[in-house]
């Protein structure tokens, strides 16, 4: 709902003599029209908190509805299921300080990163490379580094 439907409704609701009861989610709408951009910034981080969801929006296993129950007999094979990892990160280490370009060239051509971002990045080591690539994609990446003369780990 916009703002200007809200403030619509607002108006006839002014001009109307009987007393409109205003549901819950015209309520909590309105609420959040007047939080400012810190509050706003704040309730979203909380949101995100509550309904389980990490920093990309991904929803990740937790207490609550969302999560397994432990007198659910099968959440046990959903934690072990969730236990064995598809995911992998690529960190890097250390590199060798002469093939600092070289190494910058391979890390754009594996991510969307700019040359300024690349550069950055590979600058601030240990840091992590790649997130979310599953052992096939990261095999060949790594082997690549690697051979520049990288010293990368698959966590």
């Amino acid at each position: 709902m916009s703002r200007n439907s809200i403030r619509f409704i607002k108006l006839i609701r002014s001009f109307s003599t009987e007393a409109i009861k205003i549901s819950k989610p015209e309520r909590i709408a309105e609420e959040l029209l007047n939080l400012n951009r810190f509050e706003r910034h704040d309730f979203t981080i909380l949101w995100r908190l509550k309904m389980g969801l990490d920093r990309y929006g991904a929803p990740v296993a937790g207490p609550g509805p969302l999560g397994p129950t432990s007198s659910d007999p099968t959440s046990a094979d959903a934690t072990a299921a969730a236990a064995e990892k598809t995911a992998f990160d690529i960190k890097l280490e250390k590199y060798d300080a002469g093939a600092k370009i070289k190494i910058i060239k391979e890390v754009r051509s594996f991510t969307d990163l700019g040359l300024k971002e690349a550069k950055e990045l590979v600058e601030k080591f240990p840091c992590v490379l790649k997130k979310g690539i599953t052992k096939d994609e990261a095999g060949p990446i790594i082997e690549k580094l690697k051979e520049l003369g990288a010293t990368v780990v698959l966590e």
